[in-house]
């Protein structure tokens, strides 16, 4: 009975070899949009309408930074004052800004902040390509 166990487990520790040494040619490599992805600099709405969940909505679509329970991207947000925020939520709301940014333009992920600043509603509400997110 011993010699089969021993048996067994030669047996059994030569086929995870075998199946570690096929499997060692394979190496997954990262998207190439997050391989390589340039910081950029993008202007629109900031939006955080709940705790942790924020995106950026400018000329090219809506820009996830995070998600409650789910992704964060890397860096700071923006700083409004008083004038810069529209509460729509308690506290949570609104703004315009810029994001100096690393994103991921087939998922849509912000993946790092490098700089960002408020800047005026006025700003958000005269550009015309943003026109298409509604009045604000």
């Amino acid at each position: 009975m011993a010699e089969r166990l021993v048996r067994f487990r030669v047996v059994a520790l030569g086929c995870l070899m075998l199946a570690g040494v096929a499997l060692a040619g394979e190496r997954p490599e990262l998207p190439k949009a997050r391989a390589g992805a340039e910081f950029e600099t993008r202007c629109g709405w900031f939006e955080n309408p709940t705790p942790a969940n924020a995106s950026l909505l400018d000329r090219d679509g809506e820009w996830v930074v995070g998600m409650q329970g789910g992704h964060q991207a890397e860096g700071d947000w923006p700083h409004f004052g008083p004038k810069q925020w529209v509460e729509t939520n308690g506290h949570y709301g609104y703004g315009c800004a810029c994001l100096r940014l690393r994103a991921d333009p087939e998922s849509g992920r912000v993946l790092e902040i490098e700089s960002s600043r408020a800047r005026p509603l006025s700003a958000c509400r005269r550009d015309r390509a943003l026109k298409r997110w509604g009045s604000r």
